[in-house]
């Protein structure tokens, strides 16, 4: 749900730098598939029958720009279908569908086709909680344990998480609980669950320290939610926020929907079954453009709807702050998170002098954009049926567009430049404190050096079981940044923050008129020992995941193995997944090593080995693994 962009986020987003190069599908890869404008009422959205629903010819370049780019974006993700709809002011000034539900059959795509829109659910809990904030049923700065008490974990330090923590990014929790996730048919008690598995399990960092995405901490509000009002999250949430907004193609995925009315995922050629996201709070949302129209009137008018108050003015104004810039480790202090929201600044739209709330959101076989800005009057969501879909840079380009045609925005702002200054002297012992083995929770990278002063960045290729060049030939700059002359579109350079040396990227956003600084993983120190012989004879070892439903859709896609194994050069570690390296800790269990804020340290996982009937089993972020070799 993107950040990536993401229900796990982000969805791999096209505003950030690529992560990691192609492999055989992992867990980390379902994981990562993400004042108020005074306005008058809204009016009613109209029953689209076609492809469009457009109340007039208002904004027609910028709707003809975004025509011919989403349609771009569907050809080359395959998306099948996409929805779009921009509100300005008082008026949806657009609302199209675009494509067609079914290759056989043609059915278009309308106005009324529902999606899953992922992550853009946090929005919705983060104002659920502001409603209970303002009935005095919840505290954001209040404990969780006050209305969770039999929630507990490993470490002590549970009891220092709140509820802001959990729509923050903050808390600390290891990131997504994958069991039951997504799949083709309803899987109740995915937050239960989630709950009582925190209980075998260790934080990854200190509450409040940094805020790193993280799907657990919106799973958990469901429960606060529940514990506080009686009602199952999904019924608190259509009684306090989606009826009262008339937003009745809107919802949960409890039940099957009506065939035709959802836009449906593909597998290759193959058309598959309504899709179901089981954590609800965190990414189940499904729903229409036009529909989030209507939660984007609300938020812009700063909490009221046709005279009715839904939450405090307040309440929407803390949703829209940035939460993370007094935190301990804060490498990138030009993001802004907000409460649910990715963004409380948007880069893209920050850079041409406007706010922007923003939030990405992906699931197995969807991606979408939201966005709100406050005081421009303007709002979008724009979302397709293809994990690979892109709608980052065209909501950005279709939202620049609209603020030029406005009036708003003189011109649209230039691209950034990518000229290369001059070189800087650095010592070869500087350079060799940069080298080594890198961890995120993704895969592990390499620094070396040939000579002294340029330096090589490699990625581990779970496919060949070695390293592939990632960027070659990097030498340190005047402006600090690591260039390389091969490839000057991404510059990297080296942090040190809490006593851990970081590795960060820069480049310009796809869009092209901002960049943005990413940080990429965490150097990692020699071992403090050897691995216990219990581990070195795990060690080549794989592993079958085998309490999924039978119902799964990551199995359907081609997960279900993993891997343990140790790399040569960091001899100590274990590497999962041939994504994330691990210490021991006993002799049956290892635990999560780094901590990377904003997006590469997020769904870290912490291994249990259990014996049933004299077999081992590997249990990690609730998928639970038999031994297969």
């Amino acid at each position: 749900m993107p950040l990536q962009t993401s229900a796990l986020p982000p969805a791999a987003d096209d505003r950030t730098p690529p992560r990691a190069t192609p492999r055989t599908p992992s867990r980390r890869d379902w994981l990562a598939w993400a004042g108020a404008t005074a306005l008058t009422p809204l009016p009613a959205l109209l029953s689209g029958c076609g492809g469009s629903n457009n109340p007039g010819p208002h904004l027609a370049a910028t709707q003809a720009w975004g025509r011919h780019e989403i349609r771009q974006a569907m050809q080359a993700s395959q998306a099948r279908a996409a929805s779009v709809a921009l509100l300005q002011g008082d008026r949806l000034v657009w609302q199209e569908a675009f494509g067609v539900l079914d290759d056989a059959s043609r059915a278009p795509a309308t106005p009324d086709t529902r999606f899953n829109v992922g992550s853009v659910s946090k929005v919705l809990a983060a104002l659920a909680v502001m409603i209970l904030v303002d009935r005095q049923l919840v505290e954001l700065d209040a404990p969780v344990v006050r209305y969770l008490p039999q929630f507990t974990m490993l470490s002590p330090g549970y009891r220092d998480i709140t509820v802001r923590h959990l729509l923050s990014h903050a808390s600390g929790l290891p990131g997504t609980y994958a069991r039951h996730m997504f799949a083709f048919a309803p899987q109740p008690g995915y937050a239960a669950d989630l709950e009582a598995a925190l209980a075998d399990m260790h934080l990854k960092h200190t509450p409040g320290a940094m805020a790193v995405y993280c799907n657990d901490g919106f799973t958990l509000v469901e429960r606060i939610v529940h514990a506080v009002t009686g009602q199952a999250y999904p019924a608190f949430v259509q009684s306090a926020i989606l009826n009262p907004l008339g937003m009745a193609r809107s919802g949960y995925t409890l039940q099957p929907l009506p065939a035709g009315s959802f836009a449906p995922g593909y597998i290759g050629d193959v058309r598959q079954r309504q899709e179901f996201v089981m954590g609800h709070a965190t990414g189940g949302l499904c729903t229409t453009p036009g529909d989030m129209m209507k939660l984007a009137t609300l938020l812009m008018r700063g909490g009221e709807l046709d005279e009715q108050r839904i939450v405090s003015k307040a309440g929407v104004a803390e949703m829209g702050s940035a939460q993370n810039q007094g935190m301990r480790l804060n490498l990138t202090p030009d993001w802004h998170w907000g409460l649910g929201w990715d963004s409380a600044r948007q880069q893209g739209l920050a850079a041409a002098g406007f706010v922007a709330w923003q939030k990405s959101g992906g699931t197995m076989f969807h991606s979408s954009d939201f966005y709100v800005l406050p005081q421009a009057g303007l709002a979008l969501l724009l979302t397709g049926n293809a994990p690979g879909f892109k709608p980052g840079t065209i909501a950005e380009g279709i939202l620049l567009r609209a603020l030029q045609e406005t009036g708003q925005l003189r011109v649209l702002p230039p691209r950034v430049s990518v000229a290369m200054p001059a070189l800087a002297t650095i010592s070869s012992v500087a350079v060799e404190a940069v080298l080594g083995i890198y961890g995120c929770s993704s895969h592990p990278m390499k620094a070396a050096s040939p000579d002294g002063q340029q330096v090589d960045l490699s990625i581990w290729s779970a496919k060949a079981k070695d390293w592939e060049p990632l960027c070659t030939g990097m030498r340190l700059r005047s402006d600090g940044w690591w260039w390389s002359d091969t490839q000057p579109r991404t510059q990297y350079r080296w942090e040190q923050a809490e006593g851990r040396r970081y590795l960060l990227s820069r480049e310009p956003a796809t869009a092209g008129h901002y960049g943005v600084t990413m940080p990429m993983a965490q150097q990692m120190p020699k071992a403090p020992a050897p691995l216990p012989p219990q581990w070195s004879a795990r060690l080549g070892s794989t592993w079958l995941l085998a309490n999924e439903t039978p119902d799964s859709i990551p199995l359907a896609m081609g997960a279900g193995t993993a891997t343990l194994q140790e790399l040569p050069e960091l001899p100590g570690y274990l590497l999962w997944d041939d994504s994330q390296l691990l210490l021991p800790l006993t002799a049956d269990r290892a635990g999560m090593t780094v901590q990377v804020p904003l997006n590469a340290g997020r769904d870290l996982v912490e291994l249990v080995v259990q014996i049933r009937d004299k077999e081992e089993w590997i249990h990690a972020a609730g998928w639970a693994y038999r031994r297969h070799d």
